[in-house]
């Protein structure tokens, strides 16, 4: 009877950690403003994190070959010429996380040309570390259960 209530506090906790909508802190949407250097094959920088609601700026600038810059979930783009530089205005109203790509062909390793932009924080991180820690509350008794066997001396 002990070891079902336990169990069944147990599972209880998970759904909690699991559905719980975790508390969020209230922003004003603000102007964000990046430079993004582009090259064969990568964006300096390569990962963007802003808050939802905030309008983002990217100015693409090609150092090498003509690049372009395609945002998955908002299906938005730009292109920049060698040397060249190019601007994008849009507001991140939609949460998660988002690749950025290159959208023109620009070598062998084109498709490796990645980016990531992130708006809001990372609530998997923290429901991941709340699954963790209650595997490892979990296991506690497992091991107290246990009786200890003895060898029998001859």
């Amino acid at each position: 009877m002990r070891s079902r209530f336990f169990l069944l506090l147990f599972v209880m906790a998970g759904l909690v950690v699991a559905f719980v909508p975790l508390p969020v802190q209230s922003t004003t949407p603000q102007e964000r403003n990046f430079r993004i250097e582009a090259r064969q094959f990568a964006y300096s920088p390569s990962e963007l994190n802003v808050n939802p609601g905030d309008t983002v700026t990217i100015q693409l600038v090609s150092t090498d070959v003509a690049h372009g810059l395609y945002i998955d979930g908002y299906d938005i783009s730009i292109e920049a010429d060698p040397g060249q530089s190019a601007t994008l205005t849009f507001t991140a109203n939609k949460p998660g996380s988002f690749r950025m790509r290159c959208n023109v062909t620009c070598g062998a390793m084109h498709p490796f040309m990645i980016g990531k932009l992130i708006v809001g924080g990372n609530q998997w991180l923290y429901r991941s570390i709340g699954f963790a820690v209650l595997s490892v509350i979990g296991f506690f008794p497992v091991f107290w259960r246990k009786e200890r066997v003895l060898p029998e001396e001859h």
